[in-house]
């Protein structure tokens, strides 16, 4: 089973951000962040999620992804996705991000697990930090789809 521990950050909320990922499998871990410079929590999030599912290499593998974000795991598990999805994802925040995580979802079939943020779980510290270290860098990229979108944006 390969486990996927996952967090995202933005300083400000919009402001900068970053998703920290941690990713379990076989005896082996790898740690993967990134920060931008104008973005929001609820991307970084989703972000994290779909970078880790983006580096996997295998298929037919188990994937259990845990996160602090609602927003996310109840996105999914609530079939709220699926209902945007039908509508086009019509005045929904992130739907670039939604319609990148989709085939995704589809590929891996993840199961989804809710864990409190900030509780002592040393997997979801561990990512906070890499997604707060990420906002703060000085070499942040452009999340270029928020910049041009973010004033039509709906949560």
């Amino acid at each position: 089973m390969i486990r996927i521990y996952t967090d995202g950050a933005a300083l400000g909320n919009p402001g900068p951000g970053g998703y920290g990922v941690i990713l379990k499998y076989n005896g082996h871990v790898k740690e993967l962040s990134q920060g931008y410079r104008l973005t929001t929590n609820n991307r970084m999030e989703l972000l994290g999620v779909i970078v880790a599912l983006e580096s996997l290499k295998k298929l037919g593998i188990a994937v259990t992804i845990y996160s602090d974000s609602k927003y996310v795991i109840d996105a999914i598990e609530k079939g709220w996705l699926w209902g945007w999805q039908k509508k086009n994802f019509a005045k929904k925040a992130n739907a670039d991000l939604w319609q990148r995580y989709i085939p995704l979802h589809y590929r891996y079939q993840p199961k989804l697990v809710w864990v409190k943020g900030h509780a002592g779980h040393p997997e979801n510290e561990r990512c906070d930090q890499l997604a707060v270290s990420a906002a703060h860098d000085l070499d942040l990229l452009t999340d270029t789809w928020y910049e041009q979108n973010r004033h039509e944006q709906m949560e």
